[in-house]
Parts: C-alpha cells; structure tokens; sequence
C-alpha cells in the first residue's frame, strides 16, 4: 500500500510541475494576444466596415498611393476618378483608407 501512495503523489507532483512550466509561455502567448493580435483585428475590421460603406464622392487612398475620388461603386470593385475624365478600376481591397483618415491617426 505504501508504493501505491507514492506513485499517485507523484503522480500528482508531476501534473503541478508541467503546468508551472507552461504557466509562463501562457502568460506570455496572453501578453501578446492583448498587444499585437486585438489590436490589429480591430483594425482590419474597421478597414472592413469603412470599405463597405464607401459611397460616391469619397475621397480615398489605395494601397499603391494613388488618391482619388469614389466615382461608382460596384459590387466587387470601385471606379476611382484620379484627375479629369481619368477614372480607374480598383478592387475594393486596394482601399487603405479614406484621405484625411491617415493624418488624424498620426497626431
């Protein structure tokens, strides 16, 4: 009886031991969950609602850096008027923002 009593205390040692060692990779994949990965979510999910509510007379910027204005939009794409009588076709993913969106994130 006396051998079985040891082997389920350590038994029980050994599941205590294995979660403190994990305790700080849990800590740390917590530290950057809250840090970098929520914080770039929200991003790309406020990017995914301000391209859904694009409308005509949209001042925007692409991710190639061509400003324009939204001329048309379609379903999967938009049509970009870049100067006179120039108007350019971009996937709605060519987006990066609005005009004045990038100067007021800076300040």
């Amino acid at each position: 009886m006396n051998a079985a009593f040891t082997t389920v205390a350590f038994a029980e040692g050994g599941m205590s031991a294995a979660f403190v060692q994990l305790a700080p990779l849990l800590i740390i994949f917590g530290i950057f969950y809250f840090l970098l990965i929520a914080p770039a979510r929200r991003r790309q999910k406020a990017l995914q609602a301000m391209i859904q509510n694009l409308k005509k007379g949209d001042r925007v910027l692409t991710t190639g850096g061509v400003y324009g204005q939204v001329a048309a939009v379609k379903e999967g794409e938009i049509l970009l008027k870049i100067a006179d009588n120039v108007r350019v076709r971009v996937a709605r993913s060519a987006i990066a923002g609005l005009e004045g969106q990038e100067e007021a994130t800076s300040k």
